[in-house]
């Protein structure tokens, strides 16, 4: 994530890498998994304004400076704490599904649970599974930016645009003629603090302090490929039961534990995947490796949450799993002929 960015434009198909990082990424984090089911894919365009628009915003903002993993990182948690806590709100506003009809982990009008999870999984799932995955499909552009000043502005103008509609259709409608719950309107208080972390979170990955984050990670031997596949999707199965918990699964379950567990959870790839890429043994198969894997894991325990569903939903969700998983194998074996023909390295 180091390398200087080169101007774009300067191969053929020169936007095909950001607009395919403007579908993956609500493919990956929203449709794969199923929280964007069949009945509900009108929605598809907005989330690809938000959360494409914004995976492309957050990767050309790392890119046009030569920045490193770390402020891709603040800056997509600035993108999750965007969408938790202004644009959609649904880590301030009471949870409109309760598995067992009871509310779980609410305290001074935060759902702390579920703002966890949704801290992790949204960079894991908007951000780095999508923007590898297409420095995968594209390696040769991978240390390049994909988007000039007007693709720039153009982009910029589709996210507020995404934005304000994920934000109207959620807050405004779908609560109130959908779930049939009272419109919910957060504390002035909680919608500025939640600007002002936003404002830091981008100040520290853009701003004075991003020097601090350069610094390279220890390296780490890195397991074998298949090994850190099946991580990822161990990983993504295991943080989906944060969700539930969230969702309010077990309401007896203590609040604290549930924390603890997801801070454990979300710290180890935090601590071990940069040490591991910054290993000479690492390859771009292993990248492949624990994309693939992790979205097998999450497309798998998120069948869970299709019992009773519509099974026109259910369809939709099988047969874009198995096509998604058709692709990945593909994937992996175009990677493999690469790093062993030389075409790409580490």
């Amino acid at each position: 994530m180091n390398t200087q960015a080169n101007p774009p434009g300067t191969r053929n198909g020169s936007l095909a890498p950001a607009l395919t990082l403007m579908i993956m990424a609500p493919l990956l984090a929203e449709v794969l998994p199923g929280a964007t089911r069949l009945s509900a894919l009108f929605v598809l365009p907005i989330e690809i304004c938000v959360w494409g628009g914004g995976a492309l915003l957050v990767r050309e903002a790392v890119r046009r400076r030569g920045l490193g993993w770390r402020h891709l990182l603040l800056l997509a948690l600035a993108l999750a704490v965007a969408e938790e806590c202004v644009i959609q709100q649904t880590s301030l506003a009471p949870m409109i599904l309760q598995i067992k009809g009871v509310g779980y982990a609410r305290t001074w009008g935060v759902n702390y649970v579920y703002l966890l999870w949704a801290l992790v999984y949204e960079p894991v799932f908007v951000v780095f599974l999508p923007v590898a995955l297409v420095e995968l499909l594209f390696p040769q552009r991978r240390s390049e930016r994909w988007l000039g000043p007007v693709g720039l502005a153009v982009v910029s103008a589709f996210f507020l645009l995404g934005a304000f509609l994920a934000w109207f259709s959620w807050t405004r409608i779908a609560r109130a003629k959908v779930f049939h719950v009272p419109v919910y309107n957060p504390p002035l208080l909680a919608l500025a603090l939640a600007v002002l972390v936003i404002a830091g979170l981008a100040w520290a990955a853009l701003g004075g302090p991003r020097h601090r984050l350069a610094g390279a990670s220890a390296p780490l031997g890195p397991p074998p490929a298949w090994l850190a596949g099946l991580l990822g999707a161990v990983w993504a199965v295991l943080w989906y039961g944060l969700v539930l918990l969230g969702f309010g699964i077990a309401p007896a379950f203590p609040p604290a534990v549930a924390v603890g567990s997801g801070l454990l959870l979300a710290g180890a790839p935090a601590i071990l995947l940069p040490r591991w890429t910054a290993h000479a043994a690492w390859r771009p198969t292993h990248a492949c490796a624990v994309v693939c894997g992790t979205m097998v894991g999450a497309m798998l325990v998120s069948f869970l949450g299709f019992i009773g569903a519509l099974r026109l939903d259910l369809d939709f969700k099988i047969v874009i799993d198995v096509a998604a998983a058709a692709g990945m194998i593909m994937l992996a074996r175009r990677v493999r002929q690469r790093v062993a023909t030389g075409q790409i390295a580490g």
